[in-house]
């Protein structure tokens, strides 16, 4: 079994930056990984399972919902330390911190926004601690980026609504107990709507096959006239701009996460680079090899100074979408590049699972794919700096 030998590359002091509350949230996190994630994510992946005994741990360290209110039963931190959370887990793998980001930014974000006080007061505890896992449905087959054409729909009946449609690429829909469903009413306006499971017609199937985030359980919602009452429907969540404010709060635990990934495969490369022996030398002490571990020890600085003022300006109330669409596709690129880069470093050894980092690559593919694509964030972006729509 290998063991976790990380340390976290911090070349401009950020951790100046951070407050007591900060770095205890991050070291907790951090030291849960390594004890309970890095030992058996390998295994998992290669078998492309979810780990499900790692949810009552995820709950009693409050990664679901930790900016939730106290009294709904999250942690009541801040987005730095919600960020630093999410930083750890996808420093452990994509997948877990995947998981943890739509219990909190997918599930609970919207019920704590939109939803009544009857349903905040049933669902969040629960979800809080894990008792409940939930799911968030969005992209459908043939809407992803363009979530405005969605075709899944509901009809009054009674004191019930009539759902058919269907979502996928969905993370924890095989095995969550609630889906956050976005349907279309009959006037054709966007609605949140919680959906429980063995409620009749309402189906998860698995998505089988994937060579990305293998440790994380992904699948379809698929609804055939599932009667859902109407006191499930969020009161408060009329348009897209419902969805839109959740896939915020989850963009900007990814630009986090991403980053996570990025300092794991740096600090996997660099003790490779000093241990591995070519030519009679550490294979660091070419010049090839400095030069790929300082672009990306200066990559990984400026996006954590980055995220570090979008958290700052997060809690100020003052982040906008755009910047953290900036943020979200920042760190996927530069992990992406880094873990491409790392691989190059380990040679053969860096496609096996003796080492993460062949693993983060892949998975760092449909990071920077959900979400909103990285083409997507691109023209975000770019219609924020010239005010002009590229997307019609």
């Amino acid at each position: 079994m290998q063991q976790d030998l990380f340390q976290s590359p911090d070349y401009f002091n950020v951790d100046a930056l951070l407050n007591e509350e900060h770095l205890l949230t991050r070291d907790a996190v951090r030291q849960w990984v390594k004890k309970e994630i890095s030992p058996i994510i390998e295994d998992y992946c290669q078998r492309a399972t979810f780990p499900s005994q790692i949810i009552s741990g995820l709950g009693e360290l409050g990664c679901f919902g930790p900016t939730i209110p106290v009294t709904y039963g999250g942690g009541g931190m801040d987005y730095i330390s919600y960020g630093l959370m999410m930083q750890e887990l996808e420093r452990g793998d994509s997948g877990i911190r995947s998981t943890a980001s739509v219990q909190g930014s997918l599930v609970m974000y919207p019920i704590f926004m939109f939803g009544s006080e009857a349903q905040k007061r049933k669902y969040l505890p629960k979800l809080a601690t894990g008792e409940f896992m939930g799911c968030f449905g969005l992209t459908e087959p043939d809407h992803g980026s363009n979530p405005a054409g969605m075709i899944t729909n509901f009809r009054e009946d009674g004191d019930h609504v009539i759902l058919n449609g269907a979502k996928m690429w969905i993370s924890n829909a095989p095995f969550a107990d609630i889906a956050v469903v976005w349907a279309k009413d009959e006037a054709g306006v966007i609605r949140g709507i919680i959906v429980e499971r063995g409620m009749p017609g309402f189906t998860t199937p698995e998505t089988k096959g994937k060579w990305s985030l293998r440790a994380s359980a992904t699948g379809e919602l698929v609804f055939d006239n599932v009667r859902v009452p109407k006191e499930n429907i969020l009161p408060e969540a009329k348009g897209l701009k419902g969805p839109l404010t959740c896939l915020s709060s989850a963009r900007y635990g990814i630009a986090w996460g991403a980053l996570g990934a990025a300092m794991d495969c740096y600090d996997t490369a660099l003790r490779y680079a000093k241990e591995r022996i070519q030519f009679g030398r550490p294979i660091g002490g070419f010049q090839l090899t400095q030069k790929k571990l300082a672009e990306m020890i200066t990559e990984i600085t400026k996006a954590q100074l980055l995220n570090w003022r979008l958290g700052v300006l997060k809690n100020e109330g003052k982040a906008t979408p755009a910047q953290i669409s900036m943020a979200k596709r920042n760190s996927c690129e530069v992990a992406a590049n880094i873990a491409r880069n790392a691989r190059t470093m380990l040679g053969g050894m860096g496609i096996t699972g003796e080492f993460s980092v062949m693993r983060h690559m892949m998975n760092l593919e449909s990071v920077m794919t959900y979400e909103g694509t990285h083409e997507i964030h691109l023209l975000i972006t770019g219609m924020d700096v010239t005010g002009l729509d590229a997307f019609k």
